[in-house]
């Protein structure tokens, strides 16, 4: 009975039964998600934690998808203003550390939608590439902004 129970809540959510954890080597990737974005948008944003649990550093080279563009960027504040820019040589995952990329600071920008706009629910295969824990297939699922 508690099978069929657990069955299910899986079956009615169908996000909860897929692991959203992703793990490399000694680096496990948390939650990777894109925000759904308007129709007309030609750009939208990917979030997720990286935690490595290892004792050797590691750096996040880059992350590829199928779009024309996909770059990671930083945000910044200067005088009360907010600008982003390219993180052209990776970013460093310290051993023992967690790297954040949230809203308002580290982000995956997917560019070049074409009028295909990330929906609730979709999708997104992605690879990332690490300087010594290799490739590692991910999965964004979109969410709500």
């Amino acid at each position: 009975m508690k099978h069929l129970i657990l069955t299910a809540i899986l079956l009615a959510n169908p996000v909860a039964s897929f692991a959203d954890d992703f793990k490399v080597g000694d680096l496990v990737i948390e939650h990777p998600v894109a925000r759904a974005t308007t129709a007309m948008a030609m750009t939208g944003a990917g979030y997720f934690v990286i935690m490595n649990n290892g004792t050797e550093d590691d750096r996040l080279v880059e992350i590829t998808a199928n779009f024309p563009r996909v770059m990671m960027h930083d945000t910044k504040t200067d005088d009360g203003i907010a600008t982003m820019f390219h993180i052209e040589d990776g970013v460093a995952v310290p051993a023992g550390g967690t790297v954040t990329f949230e809203p308002g600071s580290k982000h995956v920008m997917f560019m070049g939608f074409n009028g295909d706009p990330f929906e609730i629910g979709e999708e997104i295969p992605a690879t990332m590439n690490f300087e010594k824990a290799g490739e590692l297939d991910i999965v964004f699922v979109v969410e709500e902004m």
